[in-house]
């Protein structure tokens, strides 16, 4: 057993039995996401937009042949899913903490990179213009991270579960730290599909291009996209490849003509 594994298969146990000891332990049958805040409470202490260049998402095949690995891991508009994978080990640039609320449970979940955080700041500051206050819960994860959310929640829920909801390591999003979770106090600041009910979600659902993001994992697309719908998860593109996509109600996957 390599060493990662064992690494993995000790944090994974580490939580299950600090989550066990919780007084108020969350009911993960009513929670649904990419995230489960006491899954990961354990791990708090762990140390130019071309929209017609689809090309450029083509990529190179893995070693395996399971996967591709994006072509170009640092550009704002780099597709990653469950076919398509960042390179071993990336970490993106210019991580930043957005000035912005939060309700996080580790603080690398509060970095994203520097104009994605910008633009959150003023999506947040447009919305609480408007009466709405929003919440920032989970930002960039490490591939590491990545790796004991997803065995975590596998061993929760089962592999079928965990794949609609969350990545797999060097496949999510968040690693890129294009990707921002958010929720509000009317739905108790929990990650679900409640949150598009909400009159924070609709605004976040009608609003979010004009900053340059979208609901990445949209209503009735999970066949496309990989994932159950998300109104929470948000990912920075762009405001013009937003736009794009917000008008045209495709996914990322439809719009660079990456489905057959």
């Amino acid at each position: 057993m390599s060493s990662r594994l064992l690494y993995t298969t000790f944090i994974v146990c580490l939580l299950l039995l600090i989550s066990a000891c919780q007084n108020n332990a969350v009911d993960l049958d009513n929670l649904i996401g990419q995230d489960y805040n006491s899954i990961e409470v354990g791990l708090e202490n762990k140390e130019n937009i071309n929209v017609l260049d689809t090309s450029r998402h083509e990529g190179e095949p893995t070693e395996d042949g399971e996967a591709v690995i994006v072509p170009d891991e640092n550009a704002i508009d780099v597709i990653v899913n469950k076919e398509r994978r960042l390179p071993e080990g990336y970490e993106p640039p210019d991580l930043m903490v957005p000035d912005v609320d939060f309700h996080v449970v580790a603080e690398e979940r509060m970095y994203m990179r520097e104009e994605a955080a910008h633009a959150l700041e003023e999506l947040f500051e447009a919305a609480s213009a408007d009466g709405h206050d929003l919440y920032a819960i989970s930002g960039y994860r490490s591939e590491q991270t990545q790796e004991v959310v997803f065995a975590s929640s596998v061993e929760r829920n089962g592999q079928e579960y965990a794949e609609q909801y969350s990545a797999q390591p060097g496949h999510s999003e968040h690693q890129t730290g294009l990707a921002m979770d958010v929720s509000a106090e009317s739905i108790s600041l929990r990650l679900g599909e409640g949150f598009s009910d909400t009159p924070e979600g609709e605004w976040v659902a009608n609003n979010s291009h004009h900053y340059g993001f979208i609901v990445r994992y949209l209503e009735g697309k999970s066949d496309i996209t990989g994932y159950n719908y998300e109104p929470w998860h948000l990912r920075y593109v762009g405001e013009e490849l937003a736009t794009s996509l917000y008008e045209s109600g495709l996914t990322m996957e439809e719009y660079f003509g990456l489905v057959e």
